[in-house]
């Protein structure tokens, strides 16, 4: 692994650990060169996936970016960081298991929206206000008007 810091080529591994329900290895390293330490994530990918935008537009799937999207979601919530690892580790995993290398973007959108609405209502609304498209003040009432309608228990 090469040093961030100065380019050498030959980093030592200083510790390893499993993390993310062993699903991923993290590793503390050092440079001999410049004595930098530094981590490294290593996840296990079983097929390189393709996201199909709206579109058209074909882009490798991007596990950080999923996690962006949705830490944004959550941002100032309750919400444990561990919390969005699982999410993006669990919606990797399904993408993964599907078989198919070409995903379309929906897919995954919709996916994390139904993560968020058992995880958090209003990242779920936060998720969905730039998913969906909101553009005025009417796209969240009626938004907001079908969750309740969810919400509400069969047979009132």
């Amino acid at each position: 692994m090469k040093c961030p810091f100065c380019g050498c080529n030959d980093t030592q591994v200083k510790d390893s650990r499993n993390v993310d329900d062993d699903t991923a290895v993290r590793r503390r390293r050092e440079c001999p060169e410049c004595g930098q330490r530094f981590t490294t994530f290593e996840h296990v990918q079983l097929r390189d996936l393709m996201v199909v935008k709206k579109n058209g537009e074909r882009v490798m799937f991007d596990r950080d970016k999923l996690a962006r999207s949705i830490s944004l979601a959550v941002r100032k919530r309750p919400i444990a960081a561990e919390r969005v690892e699982k999410i993006v580790n669990s919606i990797q995993r399904r993408l993964e298991s599907t078989g198919e290398t070409e995903i379309p973007s929906t897919q995954i959108g919709e996916m994390v929206m139904e993560a968020l609405a058992t995880l958090d209502h209003v990242a779920y609304i936060r998720f969905a206000s730039v998913y969906r498209d909101f553009r005025e003040p009417k796209d969240f009432e009626d938004f907001l008007e079908t969750l309740e309608q969810m919400a509400k228990p069969k047979g009132e």
